[in-house]
C-alpha cells in the first residue's frame, strides 16, 4: 500500500480528543444515535461523488462505525496514521468484532485540516477514489477525531451481508428456482447433506443434476443450474444449505447445493 503525503494532509488507501462519529439514513441494525456533522459531511461529499460517478448512495452503518471510532482513537493517539498498530486486529477482524458481516471490506484513512479537504485529497489519489467510488460497495461507517489541530479521520465501507437461517438461505434459492419453473420438492435433506459433504450419497444419488457453490449473494443462480432448467431436461429442485467453508476473518458467505430432476 502506498503512502501518500500532501501540504496538511497525510492519507493512506485500504481508510483523544474528541471523537466525531452521523445519522445517514437506512440503519441496518435499527440502532440509533447521533453523527457528528464532520463525519456525515465525509459521507454526503462521498455519495454526491458516486451519483456522478454512477454509483448507488452509501448508507450509515453503526457496527463499521464503531470499528472505525476505535481505530480512529488509535490513529489519533499513536501516529503517523497507518491501518494497523501494535496488537490490533486486521480490518476485516475489527469490522466483525464490532458487528459488521460483508463480503467486501475497503478503508481510507487519513489527517487533514476540514472534512473537505480530506474528501478531496481522497478523490485525487486513485487508490483513495477506488474506494470511495466502488459500486459493489453499499455501507459505511466514519469517525473522525479532532486533535492537535488537525482531523483524524476513518472510513470503513463495506459489501453488506444480510444474516439469514439455513431456512431463509433455502427460500431464497427457492425462489429463484421457481421463476425458472421448477418444482421444488419438499425434503431438503439430501440436498443439505450433498451441500455438507460435497459428494453425492444414496439420497442424492438419484438426480439428475447436482450444483454446489459457496457465495453472499444469493440473488443470482449459478449459471450452469440457469441453462440446465432453461434446457427444460429437469422439472423439480431440491435445495440445501450448510456452513460455508474456508471463509476467513468476519467474511459472510452461504454455502448452497441444488439438486436437479
Amino acid at each position: 500500500m502506498r503512502d501518500f503525503v500532501r501540504v496538511l494532509l497525510l492519507v493512506l488507501a485500504f481508510t483523544y480528543p474528541s471523537c466525531v462519529a452521523a445519522q445517514a439514513g437506512g440503519t441496518p441494525d435499527g440502532r440509533s444515535g447521533t453523527i457528528q456533522p464532520e463525519a456525515w459531511q465525509i459521507v454526503q461529499l462521498a455519495n454526491q461523488a458516486r451519483a456522478a460517478a454512477g454509483a448507488g448512495p452509501l448508507k450509515w452503518d453503526w457496527a463499521l462505525a464503531e470499528a472505525a471510532r476505535q481505530h480512529c482513537l488509535r490513529m489519533a493517539a499513536e501516529g503517523p496514521i497507518s491501518h494497523r498498530y501494535g496488537g490490533e486486529p486486521d480490518l476485516d477482524q475489527r469490522a466483525g468484532q464490532a458487528g459488521a458481516h460483508f463480503s467486501l471490506i475497503e478503508e481510507n484513512v487519513a489527517v487533514g485540516p476540514t472534512p473537505a479537504r480530506i474528501h478531496e485529497e481522497w478523490m485525487d489519489s486513485p487508490g483513495h477514489r477506488d474506494n470511495l467510488l466502488n459500486s459493489k460497495v453499499d455501507r459505511v461507517g466514519v469517525a473522525i477525531v479532532s486533535s492537535r489541530g488537525v482531523l483524524y479521520a476513518v472510513a470503513d465501507y463495506e459489501r453488506s451481508v444480510s444474516i439469514l437461517t439455513q431456512v431463509q438461505v433455502e427460500a431464497s434459492i427457492a425462489q429463484l428456482l421457481r421463476g425458472l419453473g421448477a418444482t421444488l420438492r419438499d425434503d431438503a435433506t439430501a440436498a443439505r447433506a450433498y451441500c455438507t459433504r460435497g459428494k453425492a450419497d444414496e439420497n442424492s444419488s438419484h438426480a439428475g443434476f447436482r450444483m454446489l457453490w459457496q457465495e453472499a449473494d444469493l440473488t443470482i443462480l449459478p449459471r450452469q443450474v440457469v441453462e440446465k432448467l432453461a434446457a427444460g431436461e429437469y422439472k423439480q429442485a431440491a435445495v440445501g444449505s450448510c456452513p460455508a467453508q474456508g471463509v476467513e476473518g468476519a467474511f459472510t458467505a452461504y454455502r448452497v447445493a441444488v439438486l436437479l430432476y
